[in-house]
């Protein structure tokens, strides 16, 4: 017979397992209730998809969960359109919360103390707000990063961060922190910044390797790095500094060497020093001057770049792209996101992205850029815009509208400023129209079928005519064009490059689109919805044929005018000379494509008044859809629809 206390710790251990379970979803739910009342409190102009019936680890935006899923780690919320204060006792209740990134919001009032307090806090990000009152001094020990740069704390920097032994990083650039810096002898500590706040005193001898990048902007600051402190800089400042500057030599040595260092400079030393001075500064301007025609002469004429990494171009290397002076300082927080967009990063972020050129086009360069965390979106940097911000600004309000049809490419956000615009999208993998038509004319191809062709084309259709019901049927494309046409997995056509020529200069857009404009626009330069519906005339007729309707590095098969080609071909009666091969090897759609050729042409008439509106091109389109469907025999197999 077991003993009895053998039983009782065996009943105590099924009992734990028992309720361990409920202990683990007790604290998952103690910390979505503390999320779900700090997103009651605090406004966001995006909002939130945390509710109490979806799952936390897996559905919340910017919640990260341990690998059990029992409490929520990291929370990561940048750029998300927050703003008003913190309520204490919400956030700072998740007491397993490991990374914190607020910033880049709008987030004022003072920092709840139970925040920065959390004890299992390592990395605490709330640049970019307008939080305000005094710098926070109850501090996790745990810290590794504190950035509270580009806020309005004030105060003196507290003693208790010379407890923070484990940080890394401290950055309060660009706050209202007054008084002495604390002698902070912190081992791990590898980047500082305390520039341009209202610190005095003398800088401790432990911070002086660091560089002076890391203290300027503060004027009653002195000690290496930044210039020494004279002897009567205790007048000067209203806090004389409680960690003086002390040099390595006595007071009375470093008096005497003064005294004798100033007998023997004269005047000859002085103009001595100062044609040296001289010549170093005009060798130093004659670097920076040599570096930048250099860097002008190796810009492939975008301007400067936007990403780093590795760059590609339909086969070509291009030059790896560093991000310019585009972006300003002051608005590094104002990438815009657009209503309904679930990406989780800022600009800063996004400038921190590898990226490789997709392709240069009208209206500037995109590039794919991969985030931090594994987001890749597309990135595409105008050029030659004319608009300013409040019309450019007003145009983008437009596209947020557009981009809610499944077969137009919608933005997710953007960027202004007077030097940079920018525009991100979502990265679709398949690639472009132009690419799936021309690209490997070569063996190993795998041809695009008929139904393929005619499914993308319906989409294409019914994206640019939802553009045109746009803004009371005012609104049109402008820049057509199998390039600007993107594919989803499932081979639906979207239309991408909305709405942007009126921001544009409009010999930029004419450069590479020739082959796709419509005659009027040629001599007007008036980009209308019958113009639209003259370059999809040409698009259509560029899949039928399988020819480029404009000059492109390595196609031979381009035909100048393509429409006038195919008129000329069909009035001879030659009709089968103007298909694909590659779809002539399909069967029992050659009426199919008569009647898409026939409705091709009537895009392309030269008279704008006989053309079609877009509405019309989609349900004739649909029309050859099904009689496609209708017509084919029954014995035709499936098998034939090849998918690249």
């Amino acid at each position: 017979m077991k003993p009895p206390s053998f039983i009782a710790m065996h009943m105590l251990f099924l009992f734990i397992l028992a309720i361990f379970p409920a202990i683990i979803i007790a604290d998952l739910k103690s910390d979505g209730q503390a999320l779900l009342d700090f997103a009651a409190a605090v406004p966001h102009a995006r909002k939130l998809n945390w509710n109490s019936s979806a799952p936390i680890c897996s559905s919340w935006i910017g919640v990260t969960c341990n690998a059990n899923g029992s409490r929520v780690i990291a929370i990561h919320i940048p750029a998300i359109g927050l703003y008003g204060s913190i309520p204490a006792n919400s956030m700072g209740r998740l007491d397993a919360l490991r990374i914190l990134s607020l910033r880049s919001n709008y987030l004022s009032g003072n920092l709840p103390p139970d925040i920065p307090s959390i004890p299992s806090l390592q990395y605490l990000y709330l640049q970019h707000n307008n939080f305000s009152g005094l710098f926070p001094s109850s501090l996790s020990p745990k810290l590794s990063v504190l950035d509270i740069s580009f806020n309005s704390f004030s105060g003196d920097m507290p003693l208790t961060i010379q407890n923070l032994t484990r940080l890394t990083v401290l950055n309060v650039e660009k706050n209202s922190i007054s008084g002495a810096i604390p002698n902070l002898n912190l081992p791990n500590l590898k980047l500082l910044n305390l520039s341009y706040n209202n610190l005095n005193g003398s800088i401790p001898l432990s911070l002086q390797k660091f560089p002076s990048s890391s203290f300027v902007g503060n004027s009653l600051l002195c000690g290496p790095p930044l210039k020494h402190c004279s002897t009567n800089s205790s007048l000067l400042s209203p806090t004389p500094s409680p960690y003086p500057y002390y040099p390595s030599t006595s007071p009375t040595t470093q008096q005497n060497h003064n005294s004798i260092s100033s007998k023997k400079l004269g005047v000859g030393s002085i103009i001595a020093v100062s044609i040296g001075a001289s010549a170093m500064l005009s060798l130093l301007f004659l670097i920076i001057f040599m570096c930048c025609l250099k860097r002008k002469a190796g810009d492939i004429g975008d301007g400067n770049g936007v990403f780093k990494g590795n760059a590609s171009h339909s086969g070509r290397n291009e030059k790896p792209m560093d991000f310019g002076s585009g972006v300003q300082e002051a608005e590094k927080n104002k990438l815009f996101f657009f209503e309904g967009c679930s990406y989780n990063f800022d600009l800063e972020d996004l400038l921190r992205a590898s990226a490789e050129v997709l392709g240069k086009g009208s209206y500037g360069t995109a590039y794919k850029a991969v985030l931090d965390d594994g987001t890749t979106v597309v990135v595409k940097r105008l050029k030659e815009v004319i608009a300013g911000k409040r019309e450019f600004e007003q145009q983008m309000e437009v596209l947020g509208r557009l981009g809610q049809h499944p077969n137009v490419v919608p933005l997710r956000a953007y960027y202004y400023s007077k030097d940079e615009k920018l525009l991100v999208s979502n990265y679709m993998p398949a690639g472009s129209l132009f690419t799936l038509l021309h690209g490997n004319r070569g063996e190993g191809r795998t041809p695009v079928n008929w139904d393929s062709r005619v499914k993308i084309f319906l989409g294409i259709a019914r994206g640019i005519a939802h553009i045109h019901s746009e803004s009371g049927g005012k609104c049109s494309h402008g820049n057509i064009k199998s390039c600007n046409v993107l594919l989803t997995r499932d081979l639906d056509g979207c239309v991408s490059d909305v709405g942007l020529t009126p921001l544009m200069n409009f010999p930029a857009t004419m450069s590479r689109t020739t082959g796709y404009c419509a005659p009027e626009v040629v001599e007007t330069r008036k980009f209308t919805q019958k113009a639209d519906v003259y370059s999809f005339g040409v698009l259509l007729l560029e899949m039928l044929t399988g020819k480029v309707p404009f000059q492109y590095p390595g196609h031979h098969d381009v035909v100048v005018d393509l429409p006038r080609w195919v008129r000329s071909v069909v009035r001879e009666e030659w009709t089968a000379e103007v298909f694909d091969v590659e779809l002539l090897r399909h069967q029992h759609v050659e009426e199919q494509m008569v009647q898409m050729l026939q409705i091709s042409l009537a895009c392309v008439s030269k008279s704008p008044d006989t053309r079609p509106n877009m509405d019309d091109v989609a349900r004739m389109i649909e029309e050859v859809q099904q009689s496609e469907v209708t017509n084919r025999p029954s014995t035709e197999s499936e098998s034939n629809l090849q998918t690249p």
